[in-house]
């Protein structure tokens, strides 16, 4: 199969299709959406990723669907492909996972999030972003100034996530020992910049967001983009819609690892579809804030270093002159020449 071939099949089974027919059972009382706990005598394989991804919490063993059949059966990777090959429209025996945002009403989620105080130069949020991420002060103030960031408890920060309709529906909270979502939020998209801009770049957290806005500087053109370290199904609806507008240029910015090709991958797929577009911007680090704190790092060491260096030696002409005395100085004749017979 070619690569193409392999990465549909791929998306087509479920990681629990095989297990079921591989005879295991899911434990309901110990899985959630995002965690499936599923046994066989003493064997246990969580499913993650929605239904993409497992590991087998008793060793060091995951992987996606293909490596779960060669764990599963000591098969062959083109055995293993085939078998997959062969659950392609598998229904799996248990109902499908239906979130649980009902406990927590939109009005709620908005009012939360006004409820908090924005960040202010010497707040401990402004110090996480500003000193511990790097983030310089001119873009957290353009950011205040969006109106998208808040203070959160013990110096983190709050991203917001807003939908298509401008309605805040979740946030992004980062800090010194925390990371995490809001609770009873929903994961769309934060944006920085305008909300117009043909030019669209995707990260993974706002602030890789916001870093990169510092890194490329001030760009009229640029809304920058996170989709809060995963990918929601109206992530990928949000996206498409923003896609879809003419003479879009859709940028993965997303981070230099797996999960980044992964995700730059699905917005490869969003641009085809709209027919956009597209472009991939790799960090030269794991992520785009790791580039930033490089560079202000290494303008640190550089304005050390120069501050560290003898001063030079005065010209002649100046250590000839007596002190407290200047040299008058000599500027260019800038009047206009005498006119003839004046």
């Amino acid at each position: 199969m070619k690569r193409e071939e392999l990465e549909a099949l791929r998306a087509r089974v479920n990681c629990e299709a095989v297990l079921e027919r591989a005879g295991y059972e899911i434990d309901l009382k110990e899985s959630s959406r995002r965690a499936v706990k599923y046994r066989h005598g003493g064997n246990i394989i969580i499913v993650t990723h929605d239904g993409r991804g497992w590991f087998d919490p008793l060793g060091d063993e995951k992987g996606d669907v293909f490596g779960l059949e060669m764990f599963l059966e000591r098969a062959t990777f083109p055995a293993a492909v085939d078998a997959v090959a062969a659950l392609v429209g598998f229904q799996l025996s248990r109902p499908e996972w239906r979130p649980s945002r009902s406990a927590v009403s939109d009005e709620a989620i908005a009012d939360r999030w006004r409820s908090r105080r924005t960040p202010s130069p010497g707040s401990e949020t402004w110090r996480y972003l500003c000193w511990e991420r790097s983030v310089p002060p001119a873009i957290v103030r353009h950011a205040i100034r969006e109106d998208i960031l808040r203070e959160g408890p013990f110096g983190s920060m709050w991203a917001v996530h807003i939908d298509g309709r401008g309605r805040v529906v979740g946030w992004e909270e980062r800090g010194p020992e925390w990371r995490g979502f809001s609770t009873g939020g929903a994961k769309v998209l934060f944006r920085l910049g305008p909300s117009d801009a043909p030019r669209l770049c995707v990260t993974e957290a706002a602030i890789d967001a916001m870093s990169l806005a510092a890194i490329e500087g001030p760009r009229e053109e640029t809304l920058y983009l996170s989709t809060g370290g995963g990918w929601s199904p109206a992530t990928d609806a949000a996206l498409s819609v923003l896609a879809a507008f003419p003479g879009v240029n859709l940028v993965a910015a997303t981070d230099a690892n797996s999960q980044g090709e992964a995700y730059a991958e699905r917005l490869r797929n969003i641009a085809e579809s709209a027919g956009c577009n597209w472009q991939r911007l790799r960090p030269s680090a794991d992520d785009w804030n790791e580039v930033l704190q490089h560079r202000e790092k290494e303008k640190r060491e550089k304005r050390t270093e120069n501050r560290k260096r003898p001063a030079a030696c005065a010209p002649t002409a100046s250590r000839e002159a007596s002190p407290g005395m200047r040299r008058p100085l000599t500027w260019p004749d800038t009047r206009p020449a005498d006119r003839e017979g004046s």
